[in-house]
């Protein structure tokens, strides 16, 4: 079968974020020997010049190389990451291309609803109605975007990662693994706000937080708990699968989430967790069966969660075994990829 010829758009693969992380599990799995694949940056880290610069150069590049392909996949979230790539959706379309709309989440209702007038709605819904797929994570995104525009054809395609070998995890050591962006968005300020009551309770306990820092109140405050709360700095490769297997529990408390590609990975490494019941996360976690999910922007609700596997090892353990299961039966990246090249094969029929 004649290999797609692909032109694939999103942040650049060095950005600590989770469509980076999805596109580097791509590549890490081997889509690029699978089909024609072209990947552009379209943003960087840095300073608003720097990220201005990169996507003009981005554009600069997609106008020269998007005659050659068929297929513009395009890799989006909301706000800046939504407007960036509008006018990349909208120069495939110039061009005739089959495009993918591959939507990450985001607060996209927040945005729509809240940061833009009729005429900025209206402009959303004839760039996203310009998709011949239409990719999101979960079922609560599906349901949204039906509602923005109007579409029926929207396939829920959750991410997915590779799936670590069969291991023995130690439990009841209390170690509380964090990873992802420290900011207020992620649940950090209500995350050490509980951490201050479940140490005076279990004075063992010890939060691990792996990421960048966004806030630079929420770092002096991390640093002030430094008795029970520790900075990793951003993790990736062994380092963070050392911390996935020594720590017995995984927390994210988010405000909002697409879905998370950490809170996968401390599935697959049999981790019992705790997380924000919003957007595509009650699609990998079922309360009291894979996890535990607490209200978000609710540090009493984070605090009982956490409490619950501290007390109750044989719970931690049984819920971390039954995350494991799930990711192994449903997020694997070899059946993601597969269905990915059935959407590329169905739309250039």
């Amino acid at each position: 079968m004649k290999k797609p010829k692909v032109l694939m758009i999103g942040p650049a693969r060095s950005v600590h974020g989770g469509i980076s992380g999805v596109v580097n599990n791509y590549y890490e799995a081997g889509l690029d020997e699978k089909i024609e694949l072209c990947y552009i940056g379209t943003m960087v880290e840095g300073s608003k010049p720097r990220k201005l610069l990169q996507a003009m150069l981005a554009l600069a590049v997609f106008l020269v190389k998007v005659p050659g392909y068929e297929i513009v996949h395009v890799n989006v979230a909301s706000d800046a990451s939504y407007v960036r790539k509008s006018v990349f959706i909208r120069v495939a379309k110039l061009f005739g291309k089959k495009i993918v709309i591959h939507q990450h989440g985001g607060d996209f209702e927040g945005y729509y609803e809240k940061q833009l007038n009729d005429k900025g709605r209206a402009g959303v819904r004839k760039v996203l109605s310009m998709g011949d797929a239409f990719l999101v994570l979960a079922p609560a995104y599906k349901a949204l975007f039906e509602k923005i525009t109007g579409r029926k054809d929207i396939l829920v395609f959750p991410d997915s990662i590779e799936i670590p070998a069969v291991y023995e995890k130690e439990y009841g050591q209390k170690k509380i693994l964090f990873l992802g962006r420290l900011c207020e968005a992620k649940g950090v300020r209500e995350l050490l706000k509980a951490m201050d009551e479940v140490h005076l309770r279990f004075p063992d306990a010890h939060l691990y937080m792996g990421g960048i820092w966004e806030d630079k109140q929420l770092k002096e405050l991390a640093t002030e708990r430094s008795d029970y709360v520790t900075y990793i700095g951003w993790v990736s490769g062994e380092e963070k699968k050392k911390y996935l297997k020594e720590c017995d529990i995984f927390v994210l408390p988010s405000y909002f989430e697409g879905q998370s590609v950490a809170i996968l990975e401390a599935m697959a490494y049999s981790c019992g967790i705790v997380a924000s019941d919003i957007g595509g996360i009650p699609q990998m976690i079922t309360e009291g069966e894979t996890g535990i999910l607490i209200q978000p922007k609710d540090a009493d609700s984070l605090k009982r969660g956490l409490e619950k596997l501290l007390e109750d090892e044989e719970l931690c353990r049984r819920l971390g075994k039954k995350a494991r299961e799930k990711v192994e039966k449903e997020f694997s990246i070899e059946q993601n990829m597969k269905q990915l090249l059935e959407v590329y094969q169905q739309i250039l029929r």
